[in-house]
């Protein structure tokens, strides 16, 4: 039953050992694809004692494999290491280190760490948490993993949009040498409109004290009435 034990938290997102124990068949809804997870570590909060969760793919088949070599009126899903004072850690590590492998830090909290990370991929992070049964600030800081697959996909991301020549050149991520050439010419785009906005300032400025002058003038007396002649200076008839 280890391997049901695995399969739940890894596919499921269980809590172990208390959620594994506290699952009966029952709680299996084959024709909804939906199964209640009882939690006694959350049953103290507002509906908080249990929670449904997907009957997913990936755990479908393990789910119906060990229905079905199940002894007939079996009433929980694991039926071993029941006892408290045995822990379903040990025999994992077992299993691991007989595959060749190192266990990998907090087994079975990493195994439905793994699974928030990967149903958050896809679903609202709100419903996903629903799903694992803790809360949006608990699993940014306990659960969510940034994954080597997200800087593979990051960076394939960017080298096809950096090489593809059907793409606007405006929107094309800059390498660094071009993003540093740019920086520049747009650095000296604003000097240079800075200075012509200063430069029309001043005209604007010296026009207006024209202006102003002339109407002092004019007021003192210091400018002569306007003759027939007007401003223009006289020429000869041609």
């Amino acid at each position: 039953m280890t391997r049901s034990a695995v399969v739940l938290s890894r596919f499921g997102g269980l809590r172990c050992p208390s959620e594994h124990m506290a699952l009966r068949w029952e709680d299996v809804d084959w024709e909804r694809n939906r199964v209640t997870v009882r939690s006694p570590k959350t049953e103290h909060h507002p509906n908080g004692a249990s929670r449904q969760i997907p009957l997913f793919p990936e755990l479908l088949p393990h789910l119906r494999q060990a229905f079905e070599e199940a002894e007939p009126g079996t009433e929980f899903v694991i039926t071993r290491y029941r006892e408290s004072s045995q822990n379903l850690r040990t025999p994992l590590g077992k299993i691991i280190k007989r595959a060749g492998l190192e266990p990998w830090p907090k087994l079975f909290h990493n195994l439905r760490s793994t699974r928030e990370t990967e149903l958050a991929e896809t679903y609202p992070l709100h419903v996903v948490c629903a799903w694992i049964g803790n809360s949006q600030p608990i699993a940014a800081k306990y659960y969510l993993q940034v994954t080597d697959d997200h800087f593979a996909r990051a960076a394939e991301a960017l080298a096809q949009t950096s090489d593809d020549p059907a793409l606007d050149p405006d929107r094309r991520p800059a390498r660094p040498e071009q993003a540093l050439q740019n920086a520049l010419q747009q650095a000296a785009a604003r000097a240079r409109t800075a200075s012509h906005a200063k430069s029309a300032r001043s005209a604007k400025s010296a026009v207006c004290k024209g202006l102003r002058n002339l109407a002092t003038r004019c007021e003192n007396g210091a400018v002569a009435a306007m003759g027939d002649t007007g401003l223009e200076p006289v020429t000869s008839r041609v």
